[in-house]
């Protein structure tokens, strides 16, 4: 399942831990407005979707999805993985299920500290349109996730400083910060 942690300020390996001081679910939620959500890995893998993924989509209006590999094989990994790891946010929410390896979710927390995130199989997770984050595979190397959308899939990301001005970014701010 999901850990999370406040990270050290070491600009060595991304995908060494950086942990400086243990946070739960809760405050990452709070601190962030990301969403966390957790299904069995057998159910979200098997051809009949679990009940309760199944309504989270409908829910929220998710009517596309695909499934991103990130390994070391896929055609320009390290382009790839320096573009995933550069501080960025999106107009949409990105919502990632993790099928199977395991990775590191980074995020600005309301004091724009970095939070680390690290998720496992079975994991969900829904980051707000117009917050900064990083993405990075651990030390496996590997994950595989289902991206779900609203719509057409839209994945551009806006680099920081970019999105400071972007209307997703107002939005965010608005929200995280007077409860909106």
């Amino acid at each position: 399942m999901v850990q999370c942690w406040y990270m050290d300020d070491r600009q060595d390996d991304p995908q060494d831990n950086h942990l400086l001081k243990d946070v739960d679910t809760a405050t990452l939620c709070d601190r962030t407005g990301v969403e966390v959500w957790h299904f069995q890995p057998d159910q979200i893998l098997s051809d009949n979707e679990c009940p309760a993924l199944v309504k989270l989509k409908q829910d929220r209006g998710y009517t596309y999805e695909d499934v991103i590999k990130v390994e070391p094989s896929m055609e320009k990994y390290d382009e790839k993985l320096k573009m995933f790891f550069t501080e960025h946010t999106h107009s949409d929410e990105e919502i990632r299920l993790v099928l199977e390896g395991a990775g590191f979710f980074d995020v600005r927390d309301c004091d724009d500290k970095w939070m680390r995130i690290h998720v496992f199989p079975g994991d969900l997770l829904i980051l707000p349109a117009g917050m900064y984050h990083r993405f990075i595979p651990d030390k496996q190397n590997f994950i595989l996730a289902k991206r779900f959308f609203v719509g057409e899939p839209v994945w551009t990301p806006i680099n920081r400083p970019n999105g400071d001005t972007h209307p997703s970014r107002t939005a965010y701010i608005k929200k995280l910060y007077h409860n909106d």
